[in-house]
C-alpha cells in the first residue's frame, strides 16, 4: 500500500512493516510476520522493483511479529539485518521476559491469534546474523535511516527517522490499535517490558521533525511526533 511518494506499508492495521523505495534501492523497516513475504513481493512487483533491490532491513525491536521474513530475506539475498545491540540476543533466540498481558477483549485477542496463524507466525525464524546499531547511528542504506533509542517496550526498542520520506517509524514504542482490545487511537502498546520507561522515551520521539509517525500496529499517524507523544501519555 502506497502511503506517500517513496513510502509503502506492508501488512495492515493488525501488523505493519514499511518499504522505502528510492533510486539507490529499498530499505525495509521491520519484517512483519513470515506470511508477509507475499506482501513484500506483491508490493515490489507493483512498483517494478526486484527483491535484489532491497539493501537492508532495520528492525525497531526483536519481537517475533516484527522479524517475520527477515531471516528468509537475509538467506536468499544477503541483505543485512540491523537491530539495536540491546535486542540482538532477543532477535537471535526469541528469549524475552514475561510481561503482564494487561487489558484484553476476547474478540480482538482471538482475531490477533487467528491472524498470526494465517501469517505463519507460530514458527517465526530467528535471525542468525545481525548488524548491531546504537543511538545516533546513521545507516548506510537508502534514505540514511537515523537510529533513536526508545527503550521500554524492550531494552533495544528504537525509533527510526528517515528524513527522505518525512517519517519516523516507531515499532511498538506506541500503538494506534491495541491488538488485544481492538481500541483505536494513540496509546501505549501491550506486552511492554517496562511501561514507565516506555512513556519516558516519548520525550525523545517528541523532538523528531516528521509528519508521519508509523507504528507496527494500527493506522499510520499523519501529524507530528510531539502530538502523538502527548496523545499516548493522555491515554496511559
Amino acid at each position: 500500500m502506497k502511503l506517500a511518494p517513496h513510502l509503502h506499508r506492508l501488512g495492515g492495521d493488525i501488523v505493519s512493516s514499511y518499504l522505502i523505495d528510492l533510486p539507490e534501492g529499498i530499505t525495509l523497516i521491520d519484517a512483519g510476520m513470515p506470511g508477509h513475504w507475499r506482501d513484500l513481493n506483491r508490493e515490489l512487483e507493483l512498483i517494478g522493483r526486484a527483491i535484489a533491490d532491497v539493501r537492508g532491513v532495520v528492525l525497531t525491536h526483536g519481537d517475533s511479529d516484527h522479524i517475520g521474513f527477515a531471516e528468509r530475506l537475509r538467506r536468499e539475498t544477503g541483505a543485512p539485518i540491523f537491530i539495536h545491540s540491546a535486542d540482538a540476543h532477543r532477535v537471535r533466540t526469541g528469549e524475552k521476559p514475561k510481561t503482564a498481558m494487561g487489558p484484553s477483549r476476547l474478540g480482538p485477542m482471538l482475531g490477533f491469534l487467528a491472524y498470526g496463524i494465517r501469517q505463519r507466525a507460530l514458527r517465526t525464524p530467528h535471525v542468525t546474523e545481525v548488524r548491531e546499531v546504537a543511538d545516533g547511528d546513521v545507516l548506510d542504506l537508502p534514505g540514511s535511516p537515523v537510529i533513536i533509542e526508545m527503550p521500554g517496550h524492550s531494552p533495544g526498542s528504537v525509533a527510526i527517522h528517515v528524513p527522505a520520506v518525512d517519517a519516523v517509524f516507531v515499532g511498538d514504542a506506541l500503538t494506534t490499535r491495541h491488538v488485544l482490545t481492538g481500541r483505536e487511537g494513540a496509546q501505549p502498546a501491550p506486552f511492554t517490558d517496562d511501561p514507565e520507561r516506555a512513556l519516558a522515551s516519548l520525550d525523545r520521539l517528541a523532538a523528531v521533525p516528521a509528519s508521519w509517525v508509523l507504528p507496527g500496529h494500527g493506522a499510520p499517524w499523519r501529524g507530528t511526533p510531539a502530538d502523538i507523544a502527548k496523545a499516548v501519555r493522555a491515554a496511559a
